[in-house]
Order: structure tokens, then sequence, then C-alpha cells
């Protein structure tokens, strides 16, 4: 053997790999003990819950059924309410004049069992606006764990790579260190452990190696995030955590209703549907789990789930589950304001293709549909070119908004209904209760499956009675915000996409060319008659469906007092004021209480700078904001004035974007800017920097012109050197 290393090295060697081994071991089981702390942090949280709400309840609750207590006494004594019964000790109680030590201890019983009963009615509401160190406590556990979740996953990869090859590469290195008995060895056992020397070797300052450190470092970073790091994730993806934390502790948000509203013997059938979510790139709730099995077993059907509930998921998940089955060509129609959504949510949360039917190039985008499959997504109105062979097969048809489809002679009607034809599965969508609309509903359900629609037509007068509703139940699924979103925290955010016409493509185009970045950052408010502002149509399309959703109030927040204006002329009646900054305090709290004051479907106009901050309006529940922001903290400062303590209902933000133009340019840094922030700050400064940190300044601004200029010049045909020449 040549002497190349000696017992020393191999030592090292072997306290090395079995250091770096021992690593990795000690947290395979890192997940498990990680859930047992999510556990034992949401029964603390659930307990202190349960504590204050028994803090309300009076004393007197215990002797609800006059059994003769001297309640009078306890009362005397401090004891107020069943949460200080249950603090106290027996022989606390015994010790007051009148209570026996047999009543003490009746009395802690029966508040254990009111206490009991409480429990289960509280749920782990966690919001950002409310982290005390319970909440916080279950926060952190389960951003613990979500964080551990890749690299503990590596590290389980990591120890199945070459098992048998590594262990045998120990045993052969062993003898090495047996002093004497190394240096009587046989050449081949000497042959042996050289070789073993030098596997050992390359792994572990190889590859191998390499990665076991990195993904030690990262676990033990993954493990320990602190209050302030989880809060913040918790911010960014809170839907992850209220679905892991359901799958760990299942039944915690109740949900009031184990079969979701639907008649038990379809629940059940419902249940055992099978779900295959490869390749869907989103979190579900349980309730949207459900919805998505109700799609597929029932086939045909019409989900009118309360806005803001998912529809658009639940249709992008089945139609996951159906291409995972062998389906290959999905379509969705929709109105055209919502085309782009569709289309950004389709690729956002799935491996699906999305092809738009849509403008001059439809037929191109439909021949080349037909050819590969993906998803269709076209408007109402191209549904007049859309031919299709007899024999053509779509796994799932989706409509969108489907109350658009409520007149059979309508012509965009008949189009939709020829396209069913084509279907076997169809769903229609529509966040519009149906209820008290009950012939829309039946037309609706008519297309879906008529055998229904016959047998309820006749039944339309009792639409709220119980027989109706069973009826109905096979093809009509709606479930409300209050019956399911108990876990959320109050606030549901929107990007609104829409596509420029050319108006406003031409006024845009100009303004980056000639480098005016505030009219180009005015993308779409530019115009001078709002009817050609694809912005304008979304903001009313909103304020309208707010409007109609138990009469939402409205914030339209805008960085321009030009946009601002215009917002507040486009709105009329419905607009109570505009907040700017030449408005004096007095004026501008005397606007804010009108607004208080208003209907529903009210509307306050905003410049962001402000009326983002030092505001209360709770009465709105609806935050438009009308470009993007190049400090996300304004932004959010902005929503928080409607999304903060006090806020009863669901805050929905809605943020009004154009395709192809500075507004995508910049969410696109603005998210890499936080990414980069988010993965390679230094823990120690992490910990107290601020998401402010990603912020848009004028370099970065700059940039995204050029760029901007780049791709006008070649979308028209003129070449660097061209634009070179005409700048001469």
């Amino acid at each position: 053997m040549a002497n190349t290393f000696n017992v020393s090295d191999a030592r090292d060697l072997l306290l090395s790999y079995r250091s770096l081994i021992r690593g990795l071991e000690q947290h395979t089981n890192l997940q498990e003990n990680q859930i047992a702390l999510i556990k034992q942090a949401t029964d603390r949280f659930l307990t202190s819950e349960t504590l204050k709400v028994l803090r309300s309840v009076p004393v007197d609750e215990l002797n609800r059924n006059k059994e003769g207590f001297r309640m009078g006494a306890l009362k005397d004594a401090g004891y107020l309410t069943v949460a200080d019964i249950l603090a106290a000790g027996i022989y606390n109680l015994a010790s007051i004049r009148g209570i026996s030590e047999d009543t003490a201890w009746v009395l802690k019983q029966k508040a254990k069992t009111l206490q009991s009963e409480t429990l289960k009615t509280v749920r782990p509401r966690l919001s950002q606006d409310s982290k005390d160190e319970l909440s916080s406590a279950l926060v952190v556990a389960l951003a613990a764990y979500l964080n551990s979740k890749a690299p503990v996953y590596n590290i389980k990869r990591l120890l199945s790579f070459e098992p048998e090859r590594r262990a045998q590469s120990v045993e052969a290195l062993r003898p090495v260190t047996g002093g004497l008995t190394w240096f009587f060895s046989s050449r081949e056992k000497k042959e042996r452990a050289e070789i073993a020397y030098y596997n050992l070797q390359r792994l572990v300052d190889g590859k191998f190696g390499k990665a076991a450190e990195l993904t030690l470092l990262k676990v033990e970073a993954a493990a320990n995030p602190t209050v302030s790091e989880a809060w913040d994730y918790f911010g960014r993806n809170s839907a992850q955590f209220f679905v892991t934390l359901e799958e760990i502790v299942p039944g915690v948000f109740g949900n009031g209703d184990a079969l979701y509203g639907l008649p038990e013997d379809l629940a059940r059938e419902i249940q055992d549907q099978d779900f295959f979510p490869d390749g869907l790139n989103v979190d579900l709730y349980q309730y949207q789990v459900w919805g998505v099995k109700y799609i597929l077993h029932q086939e045909r059907v019409l989900l009118g789930d309360e806005m803001g509930l998912g529809k658009t998921i639940q249709s992008i998940a089945a139609m996951v589950s159906l291409r995972n089955t062998g389906e290959t060509h999905f379509m969705v129609i929709c109105p055209a304001s919502v085309i782009s959504n569709w289309t950004r949510e389709i690729s956002k949360h799935s491996k699906l293709r999305p092809i738009q039917i849509y403008g001059s190039s439809r037929r191109l985008a439909l021949n080349q549909w037909k050819k590969v499959g993906g998803v269709a997504v076209t408007n109402y109105e191209t549904t007049d070119y859309i031919d299709l062979p007899a024999d053509f097969h779509i796994g799932l048809l989706t409509v969108d908004e489907a109350h658009y489809i409520k007149n059979p002679n309508a012509k965009r009607s008949m189009n939709v209904r020829q396209i069913c034809t084509h279907a076997e599965r169809l769903l229609f969508m529509t966040g519009t209760a149906l209820e008290n609309k009950v012939d829309e509903m039946i037309t609706l359900i008519d297309v879906l499956q008529p055998q229904i629609a016959r047998r309820v037509r006749g039944l339309a007068f009792m639409a709220s009675a119980p027989e109706f509703r069973e009826k109905v139940a096979p093809v009509y699924y709606r479930r409300k915000k209050e019956d399911v979103l108990d876990q959320l925290p109050d606030k549901v955010e929107k990007e609104e996409w829409c596509r420029l016409g050319p108006q406003e493509e031409h006024i845009y185009e100009t303004a980056v060319l000639n480098r005016k970045y505030a009219e180009s950052r005015r993308v779409s408010w530019s115009v001078d008659n709002l009817n050609y502002s694809s912005k304008a149509r979304r903001m009313m399309e909103i304020v309208e469906e707010a409007a109609n959703d138990n009469g939402r109030k409205i914030l339209v927040f805008t960085f321009f007092l030009d946009t601002a204006s215009k917002c507040s002329a486009l709105l009329g009646d419905r607009c109570v004021g505009l907040i700017n900054g030449s408005v004096n305090p007095t004026v501008r709290q005397k606007i804010i209480d009108d607004f208080e004051a208003a209907p529903g479907g009210s509307a306050l106009v905003c410049q962001i700078q402000s009326g983002g901050t030092g505001l209360n309006i709770q009465a709105a529940s609806v935050v438009i904001i009308c470009e993007p922001q190049l400090k996300p903290s304004i932004e959010n400062q902005a929503i928080a004035r409607a999304y903060r303590m006090g806020q009863s209902r669901t805050v929905f933000v809605h943020r009004l974007l154009c395709e192809n133009t500075v507004d995508e340019k910049i969410m696109d840094m603005l998210e890499e800017k936080q990414r980069i922030f988010d993965e390679f700050a230094d823990k120690s400064v992490a910990a107290d920097a601020s998401p402010q940190e990603a912020v848009i300044d004028n370099t970065t601004m700059n940039k995204i012109i050029n760029e901007e200029i780049a791709r006008i010049q070649a979308k028209n045909g003129i070449s660097a050197s061209d634009a070179v020449d005409n700048d001469k």
C-alpha cells in the first residue's frame, strides 16, 4: 500500500464523516417534533381564547338550573366570572362563607364542562393585527415546520444516497485506527482501506459533503425563525399556514357543517371522489378541495361560492385532476375584462398551458389549441367565431360569470350552448347569489342538468325551503364566507390584469418613447375619454360587484391627482368625496364621516400619499389601487386604512394592472427585489430590516423604461440601429 495517508488522517476523516452523518440523522425526526410543537401551541392558543370568552361569562351561568348555590357570596369574594372559578382552587372556594367543599367541587366541575363546550366553538383566528404571545408562538411553530420541509426532504435524500457503499467504506477503513492490528494487516485489507479512504474523502470533501453542510445550515436557520420572520412569512402566504394547521390538527377550524351544506348521501359520495392534484402549484383550503371533488363527481354543475372564496382556483384544480387522468383540452369562457386574470392564474397555479383565443389572432390561437391542447381562454363575444368539429371533445368547459347567458335567446347564450355540446363536464360559475333570482338559476341548470331543472321549476316559489335546496344540491353549490373562512385574516388580495386598447396603447407608447416616467405610470388613465380605459372599465365592474355583494363600500387609491379626479368624476353619485394633499384635516374628517354614513356601494377616492395614512375607514371593505406603487409600504399603509382592528368584513384588495406595460415590470421587479432580500440578507440584518427594502428607485425605473422602449421598438419592427439613427 502506498504511504499516502496515515492513521491520524484516517481517524480525522472518519470523525468528519460520522459528524456529518450524525448531524443529518439528528434532523430526520425534526418534522415530527415540530408537529408536536404545533399541536401544543394550538392547544395553548385555543385554551387562552376560551378563557377570554369565559371572562365575559358571569358566574351566575353556573347556577342556570337554580341549584341553590350562594352566588352572592362568590361575587362578594371577587369571583365574578366562570374564568375566575376555573382559576381558583377548591379549598379557596370552600373557604368562602356559605360554600362547602362539595359545592366548590361541583362548581369547578360545572366550570370545566362549560370550558370544554366553549373550546369546541373557538377557532384559531390568526391575524397580523393581533400578534400576542400565544398566537405568535403558533405562527412561529408553523413557520418553522413549513421552512423545514425542503431541507428535511434534502436530508433524507442525502442519507438515502448509496448507504451500503458508504457503510462498506467505513468498515474497510476501520482497521486503520486499530494500531498494531493495522500494521500487521494483509496487503488486500490495506488496498481495500486505501480505496475506502479516497471514496470517503471524495464524499466528505465533494458534492455530498458540501450539500450536507449547506443543508444543515439551512435547516438550522429554517427551524428557528424569529417572531418577525414568522409573521412576515404568514403575511405572504397565510393560506399555506391555515391549510397546514388543518392537516396537522383536523377539525381545528370546525366549519360548522362537516358535510359543507350538502345532503348526507351526496356528501358521502363527494367525500370518496378521487382528486389528483399533481401539477397544482397552490395549497387548497379544505372547503376548496371539497368543491373540486363536487365538480369532478357531479360533472355538470353551477358553483355559486361568494366572491373571494376562490372559484377560479377550484376550476383550475379540477382541470389539473382531469389532465392527470388523460384529458387534454379545456376551455374557459369569461368576460373580456378577466381574460388576462384567468391566463395568469392558470400559469401561476398550475402546469397547464393557457392559450388566449381573443382579438385579431383568435383563429390562429384556436387552431393551435385544437392541435396541442391546454386551456383555451376566450370571452363571450369571441364565441361567435369558435367553430369546432362535431366530434371535438373538451375535457371541462368553465363558464365564468355564467349569469351572462341567463337569456337563452341572446346570441352569446346560443353560442355558449353550442360549445357546451362538445363537453361532458360543464362548470358554470357565478358569485352572484341566485336564490333570489330563481328563474335565472333554473335557466342555467337547464343547460347543465335539464332533468333537475324540470323537477324544480314548479318549486321556484319556495326557493328558500329545504326541499328546493335539496333538489338543486346535485347541480347548484354555494358557500358563504362566514361558513368556511373562520380561520382567515380578513384580507384577500387580487391582481386585476387588463389589456390595453388601441387608444390607450398609442398614448402609453408615446409617453414611454419620450421617457415621460410619470405619464408612463399613468398607463390606461391617460386617455381623455375613460370609455377607452381598460382600467376604468374594470374599476367600475369591481365597484358594481361590491355594491351587489351586500352593499360593500369602496376605497380607491392612486398616486396621481389627475387619476383621482377622473375616478371621482367617473364614479359620479357613488363618490362621497376626494381626499388629496390640499384637503385640510377638518374637511377630510367631514368627508370620512359622510362616507361612514353613506349607503352601501359608496366610494371614497384618495390620493395614496394623503389618504393612505392617518385614517380609520373600517366602513370600507373593498380597496382598489389604480397603479402599482414604487414603494410597497405606501400601498400597505393605504390598505391598512380598511384592514385593521374593528373591521368586521373580509377586505378585498384589487390592484389594477396592464399587461405589457411598466405595471408588469414594476411588479416583477418588486417581487424579485423582495425575493433576493428574503433569501440572501444576513440573518441578523433581516431580523431588523423591513420589507420596505424592496423599492423602485430612479435607477431601477430608468432600467424599466429602457426595457419598455426596446420592447415597443421590437414590436413595431424597429431595430436597435434604426432607433439610434432616428435619435440622431
